[in-house]
Parts: C-alpha cells; sequence; structure tokens
C-alpha cells in the first residue's frame, strides 16, 4: 500500500524525522487558508498521486494532446506548470491550488490516462543548499535491512544506479541488534557531511526513517531529497512510504488511509475479493492458481510469442464466487482478444474451477476465445463439466499445448 506524501510525512514526524510544517487541503480555500495559517512569504503546493515526474508532469484540462506525449516521453522542457509550485504570493497558492484540485496530472509514470488530484499540502519554502537522497528497504540478497543514500538527490535512484553506481552508499543494518549509530555517523561522513551540527542531524535522520520502517511494516521508506540547508540543519523535504499490505492488519490507523483512487479500478475490486491481480499491457487474459504457475503461464505464453494482459493469482482455496470475479475483471479489459485458464489442481479443485467459469459465462457472456488447462484433483470431473456445458471452450492438455492454442486465438487463427 503507497501513502500519499504528507503521509508519509506525518508517520516520519512520529519517529522524529524533521519535515517542513505545512497542512493538506482538499479544496482550494483550504489551501490559501493553511498559507495563510504557515505565515511567511513562500510556500510549495504539490499534487499528491502515487506517481513520481510530478514536478515535470502537465495538467489534461490546462495543455493540448501534444504536450502531454512530451510529458510521456519524457521531454526535458514542456510548457506549462506542473504538479509542484512554489509560490511567493497568496494568490500563487490559489491558483495552484485552483489548477491542481480536481484536475487530471499526467505524469511520464502515469501514461496519457494520468491521475486526477483531490489533495494537495501547503508547505513552507524550504532553504536549500544541497540535496541528498536516503532510503531504507529490504536487501534480498542479503536477508538484511539497508539504509542506502546518495549525494545525488532529486534525482531517480535507478537514474543514480545506471549512470553513477559508485554515487549510492549503503550499510546494513545487523538482524539482531539493528542500525548502529556509529552506522548512521559513518554514513553521514561517507556522503561528506562533515559539519558536526549536519552529521548528527543527518544520523539522527538516517534512524529515524529505520525505526519508520520498523514501526509501520514499510517494504520502503524513501526521502528524496533529503536537504542541507545553509544554516546546516537536515529536513526531510520529499518522502515516500509504501506498506506491506500483509500486515495491514496491525496497522489499524495506516490501512484507513488507504486511498483506492489512485489504484486501478481492476486491481481493486480483485482486492476485494481476494484476488491477486496485476493489470497489463498485453491480449492473453490469464486465470491461474498460484503464484508461481501464474509467472510460468506468463512466461511460457511470451515464449510463443504472445503478451499476458495480466497477473491472476485466484489462489489454492478459491470458491465459485471468486472465479466468477476473477473472470468478469479479465473479460471486462478490452484488450483481451483470449483468455488462458491454467489450474493445477492441488488444493484448489478443478471442478469448482469448472462450475465457476461456466457460471461467470452464463452471467456476462464470453466474446472472446477460451483456453482452459486443467490438471490434479478432479481434472476429469472440471473437464466433464466444461464438455458438457455447451460452452466453446479450446481445450489443452499440458501448459505449452495452451499457450500455443491461446497465443493463436488471441492472434485471430
Amino acid at each position: 500500500m503507497k501513502l500519499h506524501e504528507y503521509q508519509a510525512k506525518e508517520l516520519l514526524r512520529r519517529h522524529g524525522v524533521p519535515v517542513p510544517p505545512g497542512t493538506a487541503a482538499h479544496n482550494v480555500a483550504d489551501a490559501v487558508q493553511a498559507a495563510k495559517d504557515l505565515g511567511g512569504n513562500f510556500w510549495v503546493v504539490k499534487a499528491q498521486v502515487h506517481a513520481g515526474g510530478r514536478g515535470k508532469g502537465r495538467f489534461k484540462e490546462a495543455v493540448d494532446a501534444n504536450t502531454l506525449e512530451m510529458v510521456v516521453a519524457g521531454a526535458a522542457d514542456v510548457p506549462g506548470k506542473g504538479g509542484v509550485q512554489l509560490c511567493r504570493s497568496i494568490d500563487d497558492v490559489k491558483a495552484a491550488a485552483s489548477l491542481m484540485l480536481g484536475n487530471t496530472l499526467v505524469t511520464k509514470q502515469t501514461g496519457l490516462d494520468g491521475v486526477v488530484v483531490k489533495t494537495v499540502p501547503v508547505t513552507t519554502g524550504a532553504d536549500i543548499e544541497t540535496e541528498l537522497y536516503v532510503s531504507v528497504l529490504l536487501d534480498r540478497a542479503n536477508s538484511r535491512l539497508v539504509l542506502m543514500a546518495s549525494t545525488e538527490g532529486g534525482t531517480e535512484i535507478e537514474e543514480v544506479a545506471a549512470e553513477n553506481p559508485s554515487a549510492i552508499k549503503k550499510v546494513w543494518a545487523d538482524p539482531i541488534t539493528g542500525l548502529g549509530s556509529w552506522q548512521c555517523m559513518q554514513m553521514a561522513y561517507d556522503l561528506g557531511l562533515t559539519q558536526k551540527k549536519t552529521s548528527r542531524q543527518a544520523a539522527k535522520l538516517f534512524q529515524g526513517i529505520y525505526q519508520t520502517y520498523l514501526a509501520t511494516d514499510a517494504s520502503l521508506v524513501e526521502i528524496n531529497p533529503m536537504v542541507i540547508s545553509s544554516e546546516g540543519d537536515v529536513v526531510a523535504l520529499d518522502a515516500k512510504v509504501t506498506i506491506d499490505d500483509n500486515a495491514l492488519f496491525r496497522q489499524k490507523e495506516i490501512a484507513s488511509w488507504y486511498d483506492e483512487s489512485e489504484d486501478d479500478p481492476s486491481e481493486v475490486e480483485a482486492a476485494k475479493a481476494h484476488l491477486s491481480f496485476i493489470k497489463l499491457d498485453g491480449t492473453i487474459g490469464c486465470m491461474v492458481n498460484g503464484a508461481g504457475l501464474a509467472m510460468s503461464t506468463m512466461d511460457i505464453i511470451k515464449h510463443y510469442g504472445g503478451e499476458p494482459a495480466n497477473f491472476l493469482d485466484v489462489g489454492g482455496g478459491a470458491k465459485k464466487e471468486q472465479i466468477i470475479s476473477a473472470l468478469n475483471i479479465i473479460t471486462r479489459d478490452p484488450s483481451v482478444k483470449c483468455i488462458m485458464v491454467n489450474i493445477f489442481g492441488g488444493i484448489m479443485r478443478c471442478d469448482v474451477i469448472a462450475e465457476g467459469v461456466i457460471a461467470a459465462v452464463a452471467e456476462t457472456g464470453l466474446s472472446v476465445p477460451l483456453v482452459v488447462r486443467l490438471a490434479g484433483t478432479n481434472a476429469e470431473l472440471g473437464k466433464k463439466l466444461l464438455a458438457e456445458s455447451g460452452l466453446a471452450i479450446i481445450p489443452a492438455d499440458t501448459l505449452a499445448d495452451a499457450a500455443e492454442k491461446a497465443v493463436a486465438a488471441a492472434a485471430g487463427k
């Protein structure tokens, strides 16, 4: 579960990480009042969407289609105002909030569809002398949490890793004793933060984001940029936090912050039906039981020249209702030209799958070819039910056979 920036900053603040003062606004009047309450003569207004590149993004309602295509292509100089604006008057704050709220922000990561902005935090402007990147995440190769930092703040870390990997510094937390204060101080010095005041504040910030990670069951805590002011003070200027979905049952408050409007509607519907679903860009819809088998199914589809339209794992104990939901979600995708059902009956019974398929087709109809491969528990009964259903099903005996038939069917052959 991804959090908005203002939510992430609230969690960091609770764990001793310095963040700029600010208020989240949901309408223009509240944004203006927030700026007045903060005081001063310099504010920052940011669109809250789960996508990077907000500053370089542009609003659909304010620019033409050619400009939006330039944004998605990652062009360096695109005319117009984006989702991060520096405001030096109350009128500027009002104009920025009016442009953002209720309008659709398109960035390189959102694609041309964009995302509607519903919230804008208004924060005080920052005195920026230096920008750095810092994050805590799980290093799966070492089975440890890693504190990762770079002097190239404000830049996507993937770009830094590709172009200048030596600029990324790492220290690993001990699984028992955790991240040591000495490690945090060493990281500060490795980043060139040798001024006593700055290095101590940086080390405290590193500990703070590590503690935030642990306390919230996060899978990522990222600050980009972490800034050093001209006075040597350290502040988390921007923040990204992702929470492990499997731990949300014990993070009740954070779970209540979920903004389902930021996610694909099909993925939201699938989650409610307890299905693991991720939409992809291909033409062959997949319904499989088991994540490993689902990955193998997508791999073999690509091996035979096709492209999967989704990852969908119905799980080992799916009921007929979940199968109906799964097929409903797949068939609503207009890009799907064929559906491939690949079930190995272990805990899951193949006859339950067959009943779900028959019920789903009866409920919604089926306008694309359906390739079905059943193996394992009650496979023969499942095949019998499908054969007697009168449905136009393309049966397959093996995974390779199913993939070949699905690719051919999707191509209209």
